[in-house]
């Protein structure tokens, strides 16, 4: 038998975040009279800032992301101000899916408990256009801690009403998704869209895949239900 409940990373995993927050960085970077920054290393160093404060002890993710700004603005030499981060968290209402996912959870929802498991706000998630119901939702906020140190993957263990050997969770990130999860003893698939090399690092995935389709196509998922 295969599992029973398929827990979801959200951003860069459902949500198609660099897309959406390519614009919001570049602004803050030219309010910062830095526009001749690269937007992309600048917002990779920022992501990196906040994965390393959520092993920390807990704060809002809101904070951490400004906190995060004002140490990757003084990374690159910039004379900005952290509170511009408020750009990124206005921005979550006008995020996107990505085109494999609205339809790959449909499928995957016939036969299957559906989670996510995000790194974020309860009000942020509550924002972000994802378009269906979970069964479970999971948020840093609501387990006080992250994924990285397995905080919030213990949160979503407790609450899954299942085994843990019947819980499958995809997602992005490789220093948060698998290095949080593995340890536990959750299965992962990577949702590998970049196509990055594994680090060494990193606890190897039990799944890699470029998208969602082939995470239905692997459990044959609506079967059943035709």
């Amino acid at each position: 038998m295969g599992p029973a409940l398929l827990s979801f990373d959200v951003f860069g995993t459902l949500i198609d975040t660099p897309a959406g927050t390519a614009a919001t960085f570049r602004s803050i970077l030219t309010d910062s009279g830095a526009a001749h920054i690269d937007p992309d290393p600048f917002w990779s160093h920022w992501e990196e800032r906040n994965i390393a404060h959520y092993r920390e002890p807990y704060r809002s993710y809101k904070e951490i992301c400004r906190l995060s700004l004002e140490e990757t603005l003084r990374h690159f030499g910039v004379a900005g101000d952290g509170r511009l981060i408020q750009r990124y968290f206005e921005a979550f209402p006008r995020f996107a899916l990505y085109p494999d996912v609205a339809p790959a959870l449909e499928t995957l929802g016939r036969d299957h408990r559906l989670a996510v498991v995000s790194n974020i706000d309860d009000d942020l998630l509550g924002v972000t256009p994802l378009g269906r119901e979970f069964d479970l939702v999971c948020t840093a906020e609501k387990a006080r801690g992250y994924k990285p140190d397995g905080t919030l993957f213990r949160h979503l263990i407790e609450r899954a009403g299942v085994g843990l050997e019947k819980i499958l969770h995809s997602g992005q990130s490789q220093f948060t998704d698998m290095v949080g999860g593995k340890p536990l003893g959750l299965t992962v698939a990577w949702i590998n869209r970049r196509g990055l090399a594994l680090h060494p690092s990193v606890p190897r995935p039990d799944f890699v895949f470029s998208g969602l389709d082939p995470l239905v196509a692997m459990l044959g998922a609506g079967q059943r239900a035709r």
